[in-house]
């Protein structure tokens, strides 16, 4: 099952703050801790998920790599609990006492949860973000080598033009009765824990601290409609098959002027006709003829940017491989990474049918003891042949 997105599991928007995001942990966590919830196998998962969204959300470097390149750009980082870090639950009750910092009491850890607003909005009032749009773009090697930009015209929900976003028809709301404007109400209980006061967002006002009287005859209340937008998605050099580039903000509109999703934007990259790739290499296999590797001469490869000369040396063995530097792809992390090589792997071309005169030469080469491999070649082959498989 495919990872849901971070901001998403804490509840917080793409420009949350730090502060911000471990408020929002430490309410995920209070819910779902297991001690609360007692041999429910959902909670606890969802205790892990709000764990692992904190441990890359509160982490500038992981933050960022995920900002970019979502989930896949985590790899080799240890981001989240399948990653290099390999979290396990000792480390996330580490991570739990240390983020909430309960004091020990007579009747257990007190802690005192005021200030959870309902999205993050100013004064604990409900911001609505919309949801996440994906697509997939398909790039070819070239374009992958140089970065490119894409559009697309993409269908979503857009800010309503006629009550510019407000939901009202008239422009008018009214403040929350329930609430008294604020988007949320407040409980003390007591728990295992022990005393806890909690908000909650408001029932009446769904968290936005006022409502809406006559409804946008356009959007319904909504503020937003659907549309079209054209939008460009710049994408880096380097990138690989399956890796998400992330658009900020070119998602859908968020109801009542909320905070806009993201486009993720899903990487395919095509087969190329002459190269494979590895990483940051390419791979070319270049097929020469019999006088060719027996005499030395000079070749023409493909390149990714044209074409290039290389030296073949006499008596050239099948396997030998040849590298040219800095030929191959660039990193995706860009500048300072450096850029990966073109490997040629060179094989040799034997007829399978001959003429009179051809197979007549040939019998004659057979002749030849210098036709015939030695001892000592034989056991350089061998050796290759065990290396392959080492």
């Amino acid at each position: 099952m495919a990872k849901r997105d971070y901001y998403e599991v804490l509840g917080v928007q793409k420009n949350a703050t730090q502060q911000e995001i471990k408020a929002a942990y430490k309410k995920m966590a209070i819910k779902y801790h297991p001690d609360r919830n007692p041999g429910n196998k959902e909670a606890e998962e969802k205790f892990k998920e709000a764990a692992e969204a904190y441990d890359v959300l509160h982490d500038e470097q992981k933050r960022a790599r995920y900002d970019q390149f979502g989930h896949e750009g985590l790899n080799g980082m240890g981001g989240g609990f399948n990653g290099a870090g390999g979290m396990n639950m000792d480390d996330i009750f580490s991570m739990f006492g240390d983020i909430f910092g309960g004091r020990m009491g007579g009747g257990g850890f007190e802690f005192n949860f005021g200030g959870f607003g309902g999205g993050g909005g100013r004064g604990g009032q409900q911001v609505y973000r919309g949801s996440d749009l994906r697509l997939k773009v398909s790039l070819t090697l070239n374009e992958v080598a140089t970065g490119v930009t894409k559009k697309f015209k993409v269908r979503k929900n857009i800010t309503c033009d006629h009550c510019h976003g407000s939901g009202s028809e008239d422009g008018q709301t009214q403040t929350c009765p329930t609430c008294g404007g604020k988007g949320y109400t407040v409980r003390t209980v007591n728990s295992m824990f022990g005393r806890m006061q909690t908000q909650q967002a408001c029932p009446t006002c769904n968290g936005e601290g006022h409502t809406i009287k006559n409804k946008c005859t356009k959007c319904h209340g909504e503020g937003v409609v659907t549309g079209e937008e054209v939008v460009e998605v710049k994408i880096p050099a380097g990138v690989a098959d399956g890796m998400v580039v992330t658009v900020p903000g070119k998602g859908n509109a968020g109801k009542h002027n909320g905070v806009a999703g993201d486009i993720q934007v899903f990487i395919e990259v095509q087969s190329h006709k002459d190269f494979v790739r590895e990483e940051q290499n390419l791979v070319y296999n270049l097929l020469l003829d019999v006088p060719t590797a027996v005499l030395g001469g000079s070749v023409e490869i493909p390149t990714l940017d044209g074409k290039a000369r290389i030296k073949i040396e006499p008596g050239t063995q099948p396997g030998k491989v040849v590298r040219l530097r800095g030929k191959g792809l660039p990193a995706v992390q860009g500048y300072g990474y450096g850029v990966g090589d073109l490997i040629v792997h060179i094989s040799v071309y034997i007829p399978e049918t001959l003429n009179k005169e051809e197979k007549q030469a040939m019998e004659q080469f057979a002749k030849s003891d210098n036709f015939r491999p030695s001892e000592s070649c034989r056991k350089k082959v061998f050796e290759k042949f065990k290396a392959m498989f080492s």
